[in-house]
């Protein structure tokens, strides 16, 4: 895999990139302030966990998912109160079983260069094509992943839909 011009995008010695370094980039990049990343000694792996220890709603909490859709990345996401509905999710883009499923940690982790439970909605390169589930528009600020799972970031749900060039879909499973 290679970055611009034919840059590895990690080096073999070990020279990446910090994953939360990343997303400071890209919040820069966006005309964000790098500074609203917050390491945290809390586990933020999960929307539970990170609700808890940004003191947040659940819902306000962006869950991101990665997809594999005929092979090629897909980042969803998703308020941290609620669960995609993966049928809908193939019956809207159109695709089979076989031809869209969630990736798996060791594939998330080579197609983004981050580990599941911080993946974070922006800093990936090239960027991901990306569907955000309506619901997640119920909170005008919402917290996402920042690299790692100890790191979050808040953000306008505007800007997190003017950053990620990110797609409203209803995605969410019904009644959850």
């Amino acid at each position: 895999m290679t970055v611009g011009n034919d840059t590895p995008a990690r080096p073999a010695r070990g020279k990446a990139m910090n994953p939360i370094e990343r997303v400071r980039q890209a919040l820069q990049t966006a005309g964000l302030d790098a500074d609203l990343v917050r390491e945290l000694p809390a586990d933020t792996s999960t929307a539970e966990t990170a609700a808890r220890a940004v003191g947040a709603p659940q819902g306000s909490i962006v869950k991101s998912l990665v997809f594999l859709a005929d092979g090629a990345p897909l980042l969803v996401l998703a308020a941290g109160d609620q669960r995609v509905d993966v049928k809908r999710l193939r019956a809207t883009l159109g695709l089979s079983k076989r031809r869209l499923r969630i990736a798996q940690p060791a594939e998330v982790l080579a197609h983004t260069g981050f580990e599941v439970g911080g993946v974070p909605p922006i800093g990936h390169n090239p960027p991901l094509r990306t569907l955000i589930d309506s619901t997640l528009g119920r909170y005008d600020a919402v917290w996402a992943a920042a690299g790692s799972a100890h790191a979050v970031f808040p953000i306008a749900y505007q800007q997190l839909l003017a950053i990620t060039n990110g797609q409203v879909m209803d995605l969410a499973q019904a009644g959850h």
